[in-house]
């Protein structure tokens, strides 16, 4: 295979990430084509406790599975921080993109569409609930950085523009460059993490340090369309997708979530038509009937 242009990165963990990332991987399959390679990510302290289903469903869909060490990665235990770790693994390709196990691809899709130079691709997050604005006096004052000037909505709750502030949840980045941007990702959420004073620093980390870095790191923010990034729940939660629009990729966050909508069924259908079973342990246990996703 020539190197490829794009590279989805995800976290596949024990007991319920491994699932999610299966129907994902399925989605993107089925969506973006073999062109574009897949990896997923295992805390390697966790990697033994993986489903031999996971590793079969891998296997048949062309991506590999590959273990990272996130062991003393933090001063203190971290697992909502295995984003940033899966993202700074090494990968051979133009750009990568990390996206959560919990999302679906919806529609073809194209790198262009999604990836481009000198740029973080990420769309605007859903609300900001857990600061006022004045936080990013400290944030960015943490790296001697002024605050943006440029003001943005929030993708659902913002009756006023506010300082840039991304979701997590998508994030595709350049892998060329004299430093790569997971890395300074990294350290900025590392030096934001030990600032005690710095309130809700966890579970809201990934996000808050996303911004500072991209500028830390010579690069400028490229914001992804709705469409590209559809956030359900919240203050839509239980309302049916645009039917005006192509909306090429949800974010589910819980099953519970598809379920309101009818969409489970659109999930296992297309892990289905991917690997036979829409239920992924079947592939090695047919008697197992427990699956959550």
């Amino acid at each position: 295979m020539a190197r490829p242009v794009l590279t989805f990165a995800y976290i596949v963990e024990p007991p319920n990430y491994q699932i999610f990332a299966c129907t994902l991987l399925a989605s993107l399959r089925k969506t973006w084509g073999p062109e574009v390679a897949a990896v997923g990510y295992c805390p390697a302290h966790r990697w033994d406790e993986l489903h031999p289903s996971v590793l079969k469903a891998h296997e048949m869909m062309g991506a590999e599975l590959r273990p990272m060490v996130t062991e003393g990665m933090w001063d203190t235990d971290y697992p909502h921080g295995n984003k940033i770790i899966a993202a700074m693994q090494p990968r051979d390709s133009e750009f990568s993109a990390f996206v959560d196990s919990d999302v679906l691809f919806l529609a073809p899709n194209v790198p262009e569409n999604i990836a481009r130079a000198g740029h973080v691709s990420c769309s605007m997050a859903a609300s900001m609930t857990w600061a006022e604005q004045s936080i990013w006096d400290r944030i960015y004052g943490a790296f001697d950085m002024p605050v943006p000037e440029e003001r943005l909505h929030l993708m659902r709750r913002s009756t006023e523009p506010v300082v840039p502030y991304f979701s997590a949840g998508l994030v595709v980045f350049p892998e060329n460059g004299a430093q790569r941007f997971p890395d300074v990702w990294y350290d900025t959420a590392r030096t934001l993490d030990r600032d005690e004073g710095l309130e809700n620093r966890r579970p809201y980390l990934d996000q808050m340090s996303l911004p500072v870095a991209i500028r830390r790191a010579g690069l400028d923010w490229n914001i992804l369309p709705e469409e590209q990034h559809y956030i359900m729940g919240g203050k839509i939660r239980g309302e049916p997708l645009p039917d005006d629009r192509t909306i090429f990729t949800v974010h589910y966050r819980n099953n519970g979530v598809l379920k309101e909508i009818g969409m489970h069924k659109t999930a296992r259908a297309i892990l289905r038509e991917q690997v036979g079973v829409p239920f992924v342990r079947r592939l090695t246990d047919t008697e197992d009937r427990s699956e959550t996703a």
